[in-house]
């Protein structure tokens, strides 16, 4: 069982997000800002048909809290010390460390509602 097979989602990860609450419905206006955060920011080493230098975001939620992707995407350095699954696929990625994009609140979790159309 690799990392990227681990379901884990108790696990909320190390940093600022400590709760995050999901609605039954997407925000497509929300997501939309969200593709295009990850499209600027993320996509040079996540690519969501294919495993790249970083992980497919497609599914991720059926895999991690939400809290847990926030805390990654806000916080990777720390997430990658402290988090054991973080570790993990850190190792499985060929030590590539995910590069702190410096997204706000409010933009990573666009970010994430965007992961939930994938």
């Amino acid at each position: 069982m690799t990392s990227e097979d681990i379901i884990d989602l108790n696990n909320k990860g190390i940093g600022p997000i400590k709760s995050v609450t999901l609605s039954e419905s997407i925000d497509q206006t929300m997501a939309d800002k969200g593709k295009l955060l990850f499209k600027n920011k993320c996509s040079s080493c996540h690519k969501t048909t294919k495993r790249f230098i970083g992980p497919n975001p497609t599914g991720i939620l059926k895999r991690r809290s939400p809290e847990w992707v926030m805390n990654m995407i806000m916080n990777p350095a720390e997430m990658v010390k402290e988090d054991p699954i973080a570790r993990q696929l850190f190792i499985k990625f060929n030590g590539s460390p995910m590069a702190n994009q410096n997204l706000t609140k409010e933009e990573t979790r666009a970010v994430l509602e965007y992961f939930r159309t994938l």
